[in-house]
Parts: structure tokens; C-alpha cells; sequence
């Protein structure tokens, strides 16, 4: 019987020991996901350590591979209640909690450390103290959101980029998915033969980044694995170069409660508008 495993191609990240990352990653994850990685309240040294110790037990596992701040937000101490309250965030502190970081990869807690939802303003606060790089910088990224700006800050400094959202990812706004429903991508997708998901993975993968794609359908996920075999013409990617930009993904709207002020905290710092 033919095999149906298909061969990821991987890629090495910058932190030492860690183990290579695939190039498509197969998630299954719901959101919001605060178990995982310290996002929700990181405000002080200790807080990145004492948020892996409950992910462990759930996880069961010593150490993690990757490790993210899934956000640069703090809150204050409290329980947290998603969505949380806009008066609820804080200053992020950039070096402190980053030194945590560096102290889970000295621990072997985790093999790898990065970061998400990070612009380069973002990165440039925290490299300016960082002993160890990040080694990914998780972001919302797709053919309608192609952050050129900051792949090529990361592609700089060796920072691996990995994609969530990569085809649209959920609806927020109610207005339709803008990646599935590009008629650039639907022609292009109908040329190869392929579908307009598989046309959006590949162009994400030819970018050097590695999209995370959340389905629990085998057929999808079969599917999303057939990205490794073709490539895209030339005049495939002038196309997708010319797609009308759109972010989705936006801290004011989709972390935080509609009531409320920013009082301590700058929502600049928080958001990731960046293209």
C-alpha cells in the first residue's frame, strides 16, 4: 500500500537546541488560547515561568519546543475574564518579561522562545535588551495581509516569521473572508488546478514563513499538506503582489471589552498595524 505521509519540509530556528519547525503547521487549537504561553499577564519577571508550570501539567510534558508571548499586553493582577477590560491593561514591559523568557530557555523549559503579534517597534524595544533572539515572531499574515515591512525586519535579524490566519481566519467583521473569496486567488487557484487555500498556503510557504492552519477535517488537512510539490509563476506572485491590503486581526477589538478606557496602558503599543 502507497504511503500517505506526506514529507514537511523544515526549518531550523535560531535558538540553540531547539528542534526544526516544520514548515506547515497542522493546528488544532481554539481561541482565545492563554494555557500555552504567557499573553494574558506578563508584567513582571516572574510571570513567564510561573505561566508555563499550569501549561505543563496540562500539557504533560518537561519542556516545550516553542515558547510565545502571545501579545505585547500586560493586565493588572486578577483573575482574567476574556474579553478583558480596556482599564485592565497595563504598560508591557519589554525587558522584564523577556528575561523570564531567556530564564525558561536557560532552564530547558523551552527549547525555542519567540514572540507574536510583535511589529518592528515592537522587536526593536526587545532586542535592545535580549541576551537570547527570538527565535519566531507569530503573526497574522496571508496573500491580504503580507507584512513586507516586517518579514523583511525579521528576515534581518533571524527571526523566523510563522503565519496564523493564513487563509482569513475568523470573521470578525461579518464582511465575508477576504482570502477565500479573492477572485485573484480563485484564478490563479483554477490555472494550477489547485484549491484558492492551497494557492494562499503556497504563497505563504515561497515567503520563507510557516503558516499555522487550524482544521480538524482529514480531508483539509490533506489538502493543506499538498502545498510542497508546485510552485507559483512568476506572474502568480506579481498578482497576489497587487491584492488590496486588509487586516483582521486587531487588539482593540478582538482581546478587549467595548466598554471602557485605556487608562493606563497605550493602545499604540498594544496594536499591530503594520504593513
Amino acid at each position: 500500500m502507497a504511503s500517505t505521509t506526506a514529507a514537511v519540509p523544515e526549518v531550523a530556528l535560531r535558538s540553540g537546541g531547539a528542534r526544526p519547525m516544520p514548515a506547515i503547521g497542522m493546528g488544532t487549537a481554539t481561541f482565545p488560547v492563554v494555557r500555552s504561553g504567557p499573553w494574558a499577564r506578563p508584567s513582571r519577571r516572574r510571570c513567564a515561568a510561573g505561566s508555563w508550570r499550569p501549561g505543563r501539567r496540562n500539557l504533560q510534558m518537561e519542556y516545550v519546543d516553542l515558547y510565545l508571548i502571545h501579545w505585547p499586553i500586560s493586565l493588572k493582577p486578577g483573575p482574567t475574564v476574556f474579553p478583558v477590560k480596556r482599564e485592565d491593561a497595563v504598560p508591557f514591559d519589554f525587558e522584564g518579561v523577556w528575561r523570564a523568557m531567556e530564564e525558561c530557555h536557560r532552564l530547558g523549559l523551552a527549547k525555542a522562545i519567540g514572540v507574536s503579534n510583535f511589529t518592528t517597534s515592537h522587536l526593536d524595544k526587545l532586542l535592545a535588551a535580549a541576551t537570547v533572539h527570538p527565535a519566531v515572531n507569530q503573526v497574522e499574515l496571508n496573500p491580504v495581509w503580507q507584512q513586507r515591512k516586517l518579514r523583511g525586519y525579521c528576515a534581518e535579524k533571524g527571526i523566523h516569521v510563522a503565519a496564523y490566519s493564513p487563509l482569513g481566519g475568523q470573521n470578525w467583521n461579518g464582511d465575508g473572508n477576504a482570502v477565500l473569496d479573492s477572485e485573484v486567488l480563485a484564478e490563479i487557484a483554477k490555472a494550477r488546478g489547485k484549491t484558492i487555500a492551497q494557492v494562499a498556503l503556497r504563497w505563504i510557504y515561497e515567503q520563507g514563513v510557516t503558516p499555522i492552519v487550524k482544521s480538524f477535517s482529514k480531508e483539509r488537512l490533506k489538502e493543506n499538506l499538498g502545498i510542497f510539490d508546485w510552485w507559483l509563476a512568476d506572474d502568480d506572485l506579481r498578482k497576489i503582489g497587487q491584492i488590496p491590503q486588509k487586516k483582521i486581526v486587531r487588539a482593540e477589538t478582538v482581546l478587549f471589552s467595548a466598554e471602557g478606557e485605556f487608562t493606563s496602558a497605550d493602545l499604540a503599543d498594544m496594536e499591530i498595524v503594520e504593513e
